[in-house]
């Protein structure tokens, strides 16, 4: 598995060398558009709104403000606020589990140790688990600034990314969605409960399985089985041409700089 962040995990004056993987895989299945009369894989081409294609030489980053303005944004303006890329995650506060709202996780990842890092790494997984407690800190990944909720899972220390407070959509935008002065009968609430309580058993999340999923690679597979797969026409458009052709290009300036470097150089004779 290729890891995604190599840096130091600090506490105190602990400081923890360790390495970020990725918790999860997406499981999508993703899906291309063909035209039906050919099977033409369909492109998307970037417009303005005089129906002329832009190209990206001439695109930049624009704010809308209102319907027909905007603050332009470039990419040096974007870089000059850009959070200082560090190799440091530095846990700020210890917090009871129980206290973050599971609304605030985002996406996960383990907090590997690195060679001769494994005492303090213990100790640490092993502190927070007796304690109950996760760890909050912030850290940079790939030029973002990152709220993170540091945490023990089974023998290995998660990394779960979490929303910002400003993030959280507030209930009371849904208060008028909600149901209000609602009477429940004390016979009514028992026969909840009741049915809850027939329902409760331990959480074994290898038991649910996505089932479409499963079908839809299924079907596929029955497709190409059968031999119902179609062959795409050669792209022959300007930009797969001129792609080729600097690809091309830029291979023989590649051979070139080395039969130069492989070719000795004749040394100048100095004049008596």
């Amino acid at each position: 598995m290729r890891p995604v962040w190599k840096g130091m995990l600090s506490f105190g004056l602990v400081n923890v060398p360790v390495t970020l993987y990725k918790a999860t895989r997406s499981k999508t299945i993703s899906f291309n558009q063909l035209r039906k009369s050919d099977y033409s894989r369909i492109q998307y081409k970037k417009v303005a709104g005089d129906g002329a294609e832009v190209p990206a030489s001439e695109i930049c980053k624009g704010y809308k403000l209102s319907e027909d303005r905007y603050v332009v944004i470039s990419d040096a303006d974007l870089e000059s606020i850009a959070p200082k890329a560090s190799r440091i995650i530095e846990i700020s506060d210890f917090v009871k589990l129980e206290e973050i709202d599971n609304r605030y996780y985002d996406s996960s990842y383990y907090l590997v140790p690195d060679q001769g890092a494994g005492k303090a790494y213990a100790l640490l997984l092993q502190g927070m688990t007796e304690s109950n407690v996760v760890g909050i800190a912030k850290f940079v990944l790939r030029n973002k600034e990152y709220l993170a909720a540091i945490r023990p899972t089974d023998q290995v220390i998660t990394l779960s990314t979490m929303l910002f407070a400003d993030e959280i959509v507030p209930v009371k935008e849904l208060e008028n969605d909600l149901p209000t002065n609602v009477e429940l009968s004390d016979k009514e609430l028992g026969m909840a409960k009741t049915l809850i309580d027939t329902l409760i058993t331990k959480f074994e999340p290898e038991k649910y399985e996505n089932e479409y999923h499963k079908q839809v690679l299924a079907m596929i597979n029955t497709k190409a089985g059968n031999d119902q797969v179609v062959a795409t026409p050669v792209d022959t458009s300007p930009y797969f041409v001129d792609l080729m052709a600097a690809l091309e290009a830029s291979m023989s300036a590649i051979k070139k700089n080395e039969s130069k470097k492989k070719t000795p150089r004749k040394t100048k004779q100095k004049s008596a």
